[in-house]
């Protein structure tokens, strides 16, 4: 439900959605009072500026009220438009997540993109696509899809490229909206040793994660990361005053986001918080008032349905994310009651990195579901260590080290000093130790998800009831993890590498 100072009042704007005549009917009055007294204008559908960072996870922002990082341009669209603080990924790994969002589809839907570093298939068509059929220019700088292949070479799936989002507004044609998508790098691994302290953080106001240990090591490390994201930040901030200068900011709806959580243990790859919560603000004052905050659970899913009815087109049979615009419309004033709002949200992973003893090329999969009270998971190979094994000289990639988790120090320590005592081993075992079938936390008393009470007596009604809810809607969504042939998941080709142990690729560089 979403948040406003009092005194405000909603106003239903209509979606505008083709297919439904009672809708379409109320759009067309909507535009005909709107259009009174003025002369016909060119398209006046909304311009869409997609920005997506590579690892950004919740709550990395000061707009959440993280001390340490500063994100004045997520700062200033959350203010002067839609704060979300439920918005979650639909996978914690790149490729799958981004394929998600193109596609408005679950990921366990789209075959080998359900993986990272594999193949989009030519038959599933992105939200980019559809729009520049309807007549939207596209654009794409960064990083996009992938990392993988396209079965199509050079298909433009998130638009045209562009050498930059400020050459794209110079060339652009002015008589239709454009659709851009500006990625970024920032801020995924590696880091530069140190930059964050040299940029003036301050290790004293990081708040560490409980599941690691609480040391400078790992505060600085975290430093590293906040810088990078103050980076991605700024690269935002550019884009933002390119559209004020050429007068088009109140024109465009601006979505800022992750694809998934920070690169860190229990982080991405993992579908606890850390991995699979993100920021998100969406900025278009057309349509949202400025300081509002959402508490509705939101997917990455549902931006592409989203992006398409404001575009005034039909959203696609095939795609299982929930249009928002219900959520986003509002007037100028007080209280708002939007959409119902989703009472859970849910998520999976399938394979990251083939990281298994081998020759066991398989993943971890796994599918959650987050309610306000609780975070159930479950583990369809809870044999298989869920961040691959740390035994990276027997490893399905030779050298590939707990590879699912990126390499960085917190990564290193945590490996290394897994025997000093209780603590540093239950740091090692949230991280990478094997897990059961079913994990189940209570968020009242446990927000940062770190004790499993899925065998707790007292729980198991619980337990039961979230895993029907689960089961149901991966049923009805067509999920092979449950309606059978789930394994193929594990058989579609695999076309990265992987993080290997310091100590193999100093014996093995060419690798």
């Amino acid at each position: 439900m979403g948040r406003m100072p009092p005194n405000l009042q909603e106003l239903n704007v209509p979606s505008f959605c083709v297919w439904n005549p009672v809708r379409l009917l109320a759009a067309c009055v909507l535009l005909i009072v709107l259009s009174a007294g003025h002369a016909p204008s060119a398209d006046t559908r909304p311009n869409i500026l997609f920005c997506i960072a590579d690892d950004w996870g919740y709550p990395y922002a000061s707009a959440y009220g993280d001390r340490a990082v500063q994100t004045p341009t997520f700062d200033r669209l959350a203010r002067e438009g839609l704060l979300f603080t439920h918005a979650f990924t639909a996978s914690p790994s790149c490729t799958p997540s981004r394929s998600v969002i193109l596609t408005g589809q679950w990921h366990w839907r789209l075959e080998s993109c359900a993986s990272n570093h594999s193949t989009f298939l030519d038959r599933f068509p992105t939200y980019v696509e559809i729009l520049e059929r309807s007549g939207y220019a596209t654009g794409v700088v960064g990083k996009n899809w992938g990392p993988g292949r396209l079965e199509t070479p050079n298909r433009p799936l998130a638009g045209h490229p562009s050498k930059s989002f400020r050459e794209f507004l110079t060339g652009r044609p002015t008589d239709r909206p454009f659709c851009f998508w500006l990625g970024s790098g920032d801020p995924h691994r590696p880091f530069e040793a140190g930059a964050g302290q040299a940029a003036g953080i301050d290790l004293a106001a990081i708040k560490v994660p409980a599941c690691w240990p609480d040391n400078e090591l790992v505060r600085s490390d975290l430093a590293d990361y906040e810088f990078e994201v103050r980076r991605f930040d700024a690269l935002i901030g550019d884009a933002v005053a390119a559209l004020e200068s050429a007068g088009l900011l109140d024109q465009t709806l601006i979505v800022m986001t992750g694809d998934h959580g920070l690169p860190f243990p229990r982080g991405k790859a993992n579908i606890y918080d850390l991995g699979v919560r993100v920021p998100l603000a969406m900025h278009y004052p057309p349509m949202i008032a400025a300081g509002r905050i959402s508490d509705d659970f939101i997917s990455l899913s549902d931006l592409a349905p989203t992006f398409l009815e404001l575009a005034g087109l039909p959203i696609p049979e095939d795609m299982t994310g929930r249009s928002l615009a219900p959520i986003l419309s509002n007037s100028d004033a007080a209280t708002i009651t939007a959409a119902p709002a989703a009472d859970y949200v849910i998520f999976g992973k399938e394979r990251h990195v083939p990281s298994q003893p081998a020759p066991d090329m398989g993943g971890y999969p796994c599918r959650g579901i987050r309610t306000r009270e609780y975070l159930y998971i479950r583990n369809f190979r809870p044999d298989r260590w869920p961040n691959g094994t740390p035994d990276y000289a027997h490893a399905a990639i030779p050298g590939a080290w707990c590879a699912d988790t990126d390499n960085g120090p917190t990564k290193a320590f945590i490996i290394e000093n897994a025997d000093r005592d209780d603590e540093h081993r239950r740091a090692f075992e949230l991280s990478f130790g094997f897990r059961p079938t079913e994990e189940l936390y209570d968020l009242k008393t446990d927000p940062e998800q770190l004790t499993n009470v899925a065998a707790d007596p007292q729980y198991l009604q619980v337990r039961d009831a979230l895993w029907a809810k689960l089961h149901d809607d991966l049923e009805r969504t067509g999920d092979p993890r449950v309606t059978g042939g789930g394994y193929r998941f594990d058989d579609y080709p695999y076309f990265g590498k992987g993080p290997k142990h310091p100590n193999w690729e100093q014996a093995h560089p060419s690798e």
